[in-house]
């Protein structure tokens, strides 16, 4: 792991983070084929990309290993997670990074583009409650060229399948517990890492005060979403991927 006090190990850290996250989403890798696929077949092989509440940068990474051609604007307000993003893609013209808050009315003022082919986000905007993501949806569809497409991979219920939700929690946590008997980090000890880093303690502990503990948004079902994202100005929008607990929604402006 990374943490030697002469400097971090950007490329271990990005990794880590990959490893965390697919320990809640054993599929993340499959969703982000699926939303690379659904780029490439609506606006082409070198796209202008908004990789929305980017993190380390997980969605560009992967966008630009297989478009090499693609540029993209990671946009987010996580200090640490920011500071791993810019670490590991230091020195790639393809990449911008951006601080800003996704709840703040204006925080497309300080993206370096005003339209984009696609704008890109996943696991990210759960975090939010219906209502600003509904405000969200409207600004990011006034981004995206005509033509253009919005993917956002996250987890999306369906309250009226209640029997369903509930044996496939049972089975995902009986899994992700055998994983972490088995010495799979979590986010609280992927955080409490970070929080002994030289490099990332500052932003980590500046990352806890602006967000706290845990996200406390709607994760409201795939068919809101698609119908929010045509209220929004898109001409079409539909869920194109799934797993029991999650789905990618493709609008297409």
């Amino acid at each position: 792991m990374p943490g030697a006090v002469t400097g971090a190990d950007w490329p271990a850290w990005q990794e880590s983070w990959d490893r965390q996250q697919e320990w809640y989403m054993p599929d993340r890798e499959e969703r982000f084929r699926v939303m690379l696929d659904m780029v490439e077949a609506t606006v082409g092989p070198a796209p202008r990309v908004l990789d929305l509440a980017c993190g380390t940068g997980s969605i560009t990474d992967r966008l630009l290993k297989r478009f090499p051609e693609a540029t993209s604007t990671g946009v987010d307000l996580d200090p640490a997670l920011l500071t791993i993003a810019r670490g590991y893609f230091a020195g790639d013209e393809r990449v911008t990074f951006v601080t800003a808050d996704l709840k703040d009315p204006d925080w497309a003022a300080a993206l370096p583009h005003t339209s984009y082919d696609a704008v890109l986000t996943a696991t990210a905007l759960h975090w939010l409650h219906s209502e600003p993501l509904a405000a969200l949806y409207g600004r990011i569809a006034t981004l995206v060229r005509d033509g253009g497409v919005f993917m956002n991979a996250d987890h999306m219920k369906d309250a009226s399948t209640p029997r369903i939700n509930a044996a496939e929690r049972a089975h995902r946590h009986a899994l992700m517990d055998r994983d972490k008997a088995a010495g799979a980090l979590d986010w609280a000890d992927w955080w409490a890492l970070a929080a002994k880093d030289p490099v990332l303690a500052g932003p980590t502990a500046e990352r806890f005060r602006i967000y706290g503990e845990h996200a406390d948004g709607d994760t409201p079902s795939a068919q809101w979403h698609a119908e929010a994202l045509r209220d929004a100005g898109f001409d079409e929008a539909r869920p194109v991927w799934a797993s029991p607990s999650d789905a990618l929604v493709l609008a297409l402006k």
